[in-house]
């Protein structure tokens, strides 16, 4: 395997477990924890 092959499969790698992550704390259990900014300020 090249090196820009392994570099290439690292950054995918990252870009898909970061992106894991996000969607399990956006809708997963530590969602009940998150505030909504736009519901916290009354105009």
């Amino acid at each position: 395997m090249g090196s820009a092959t392994s570099i290439g499969l690292t950054v995918a790698v990252c870009l898909i477990c970061l992106t894991a992550f996000s969607v399990y704390t956006a809708f997963g259990p530590p969602s009940k924890a998150l505030g909504d900014p736009f519901e916290d300020h009354e105009d």
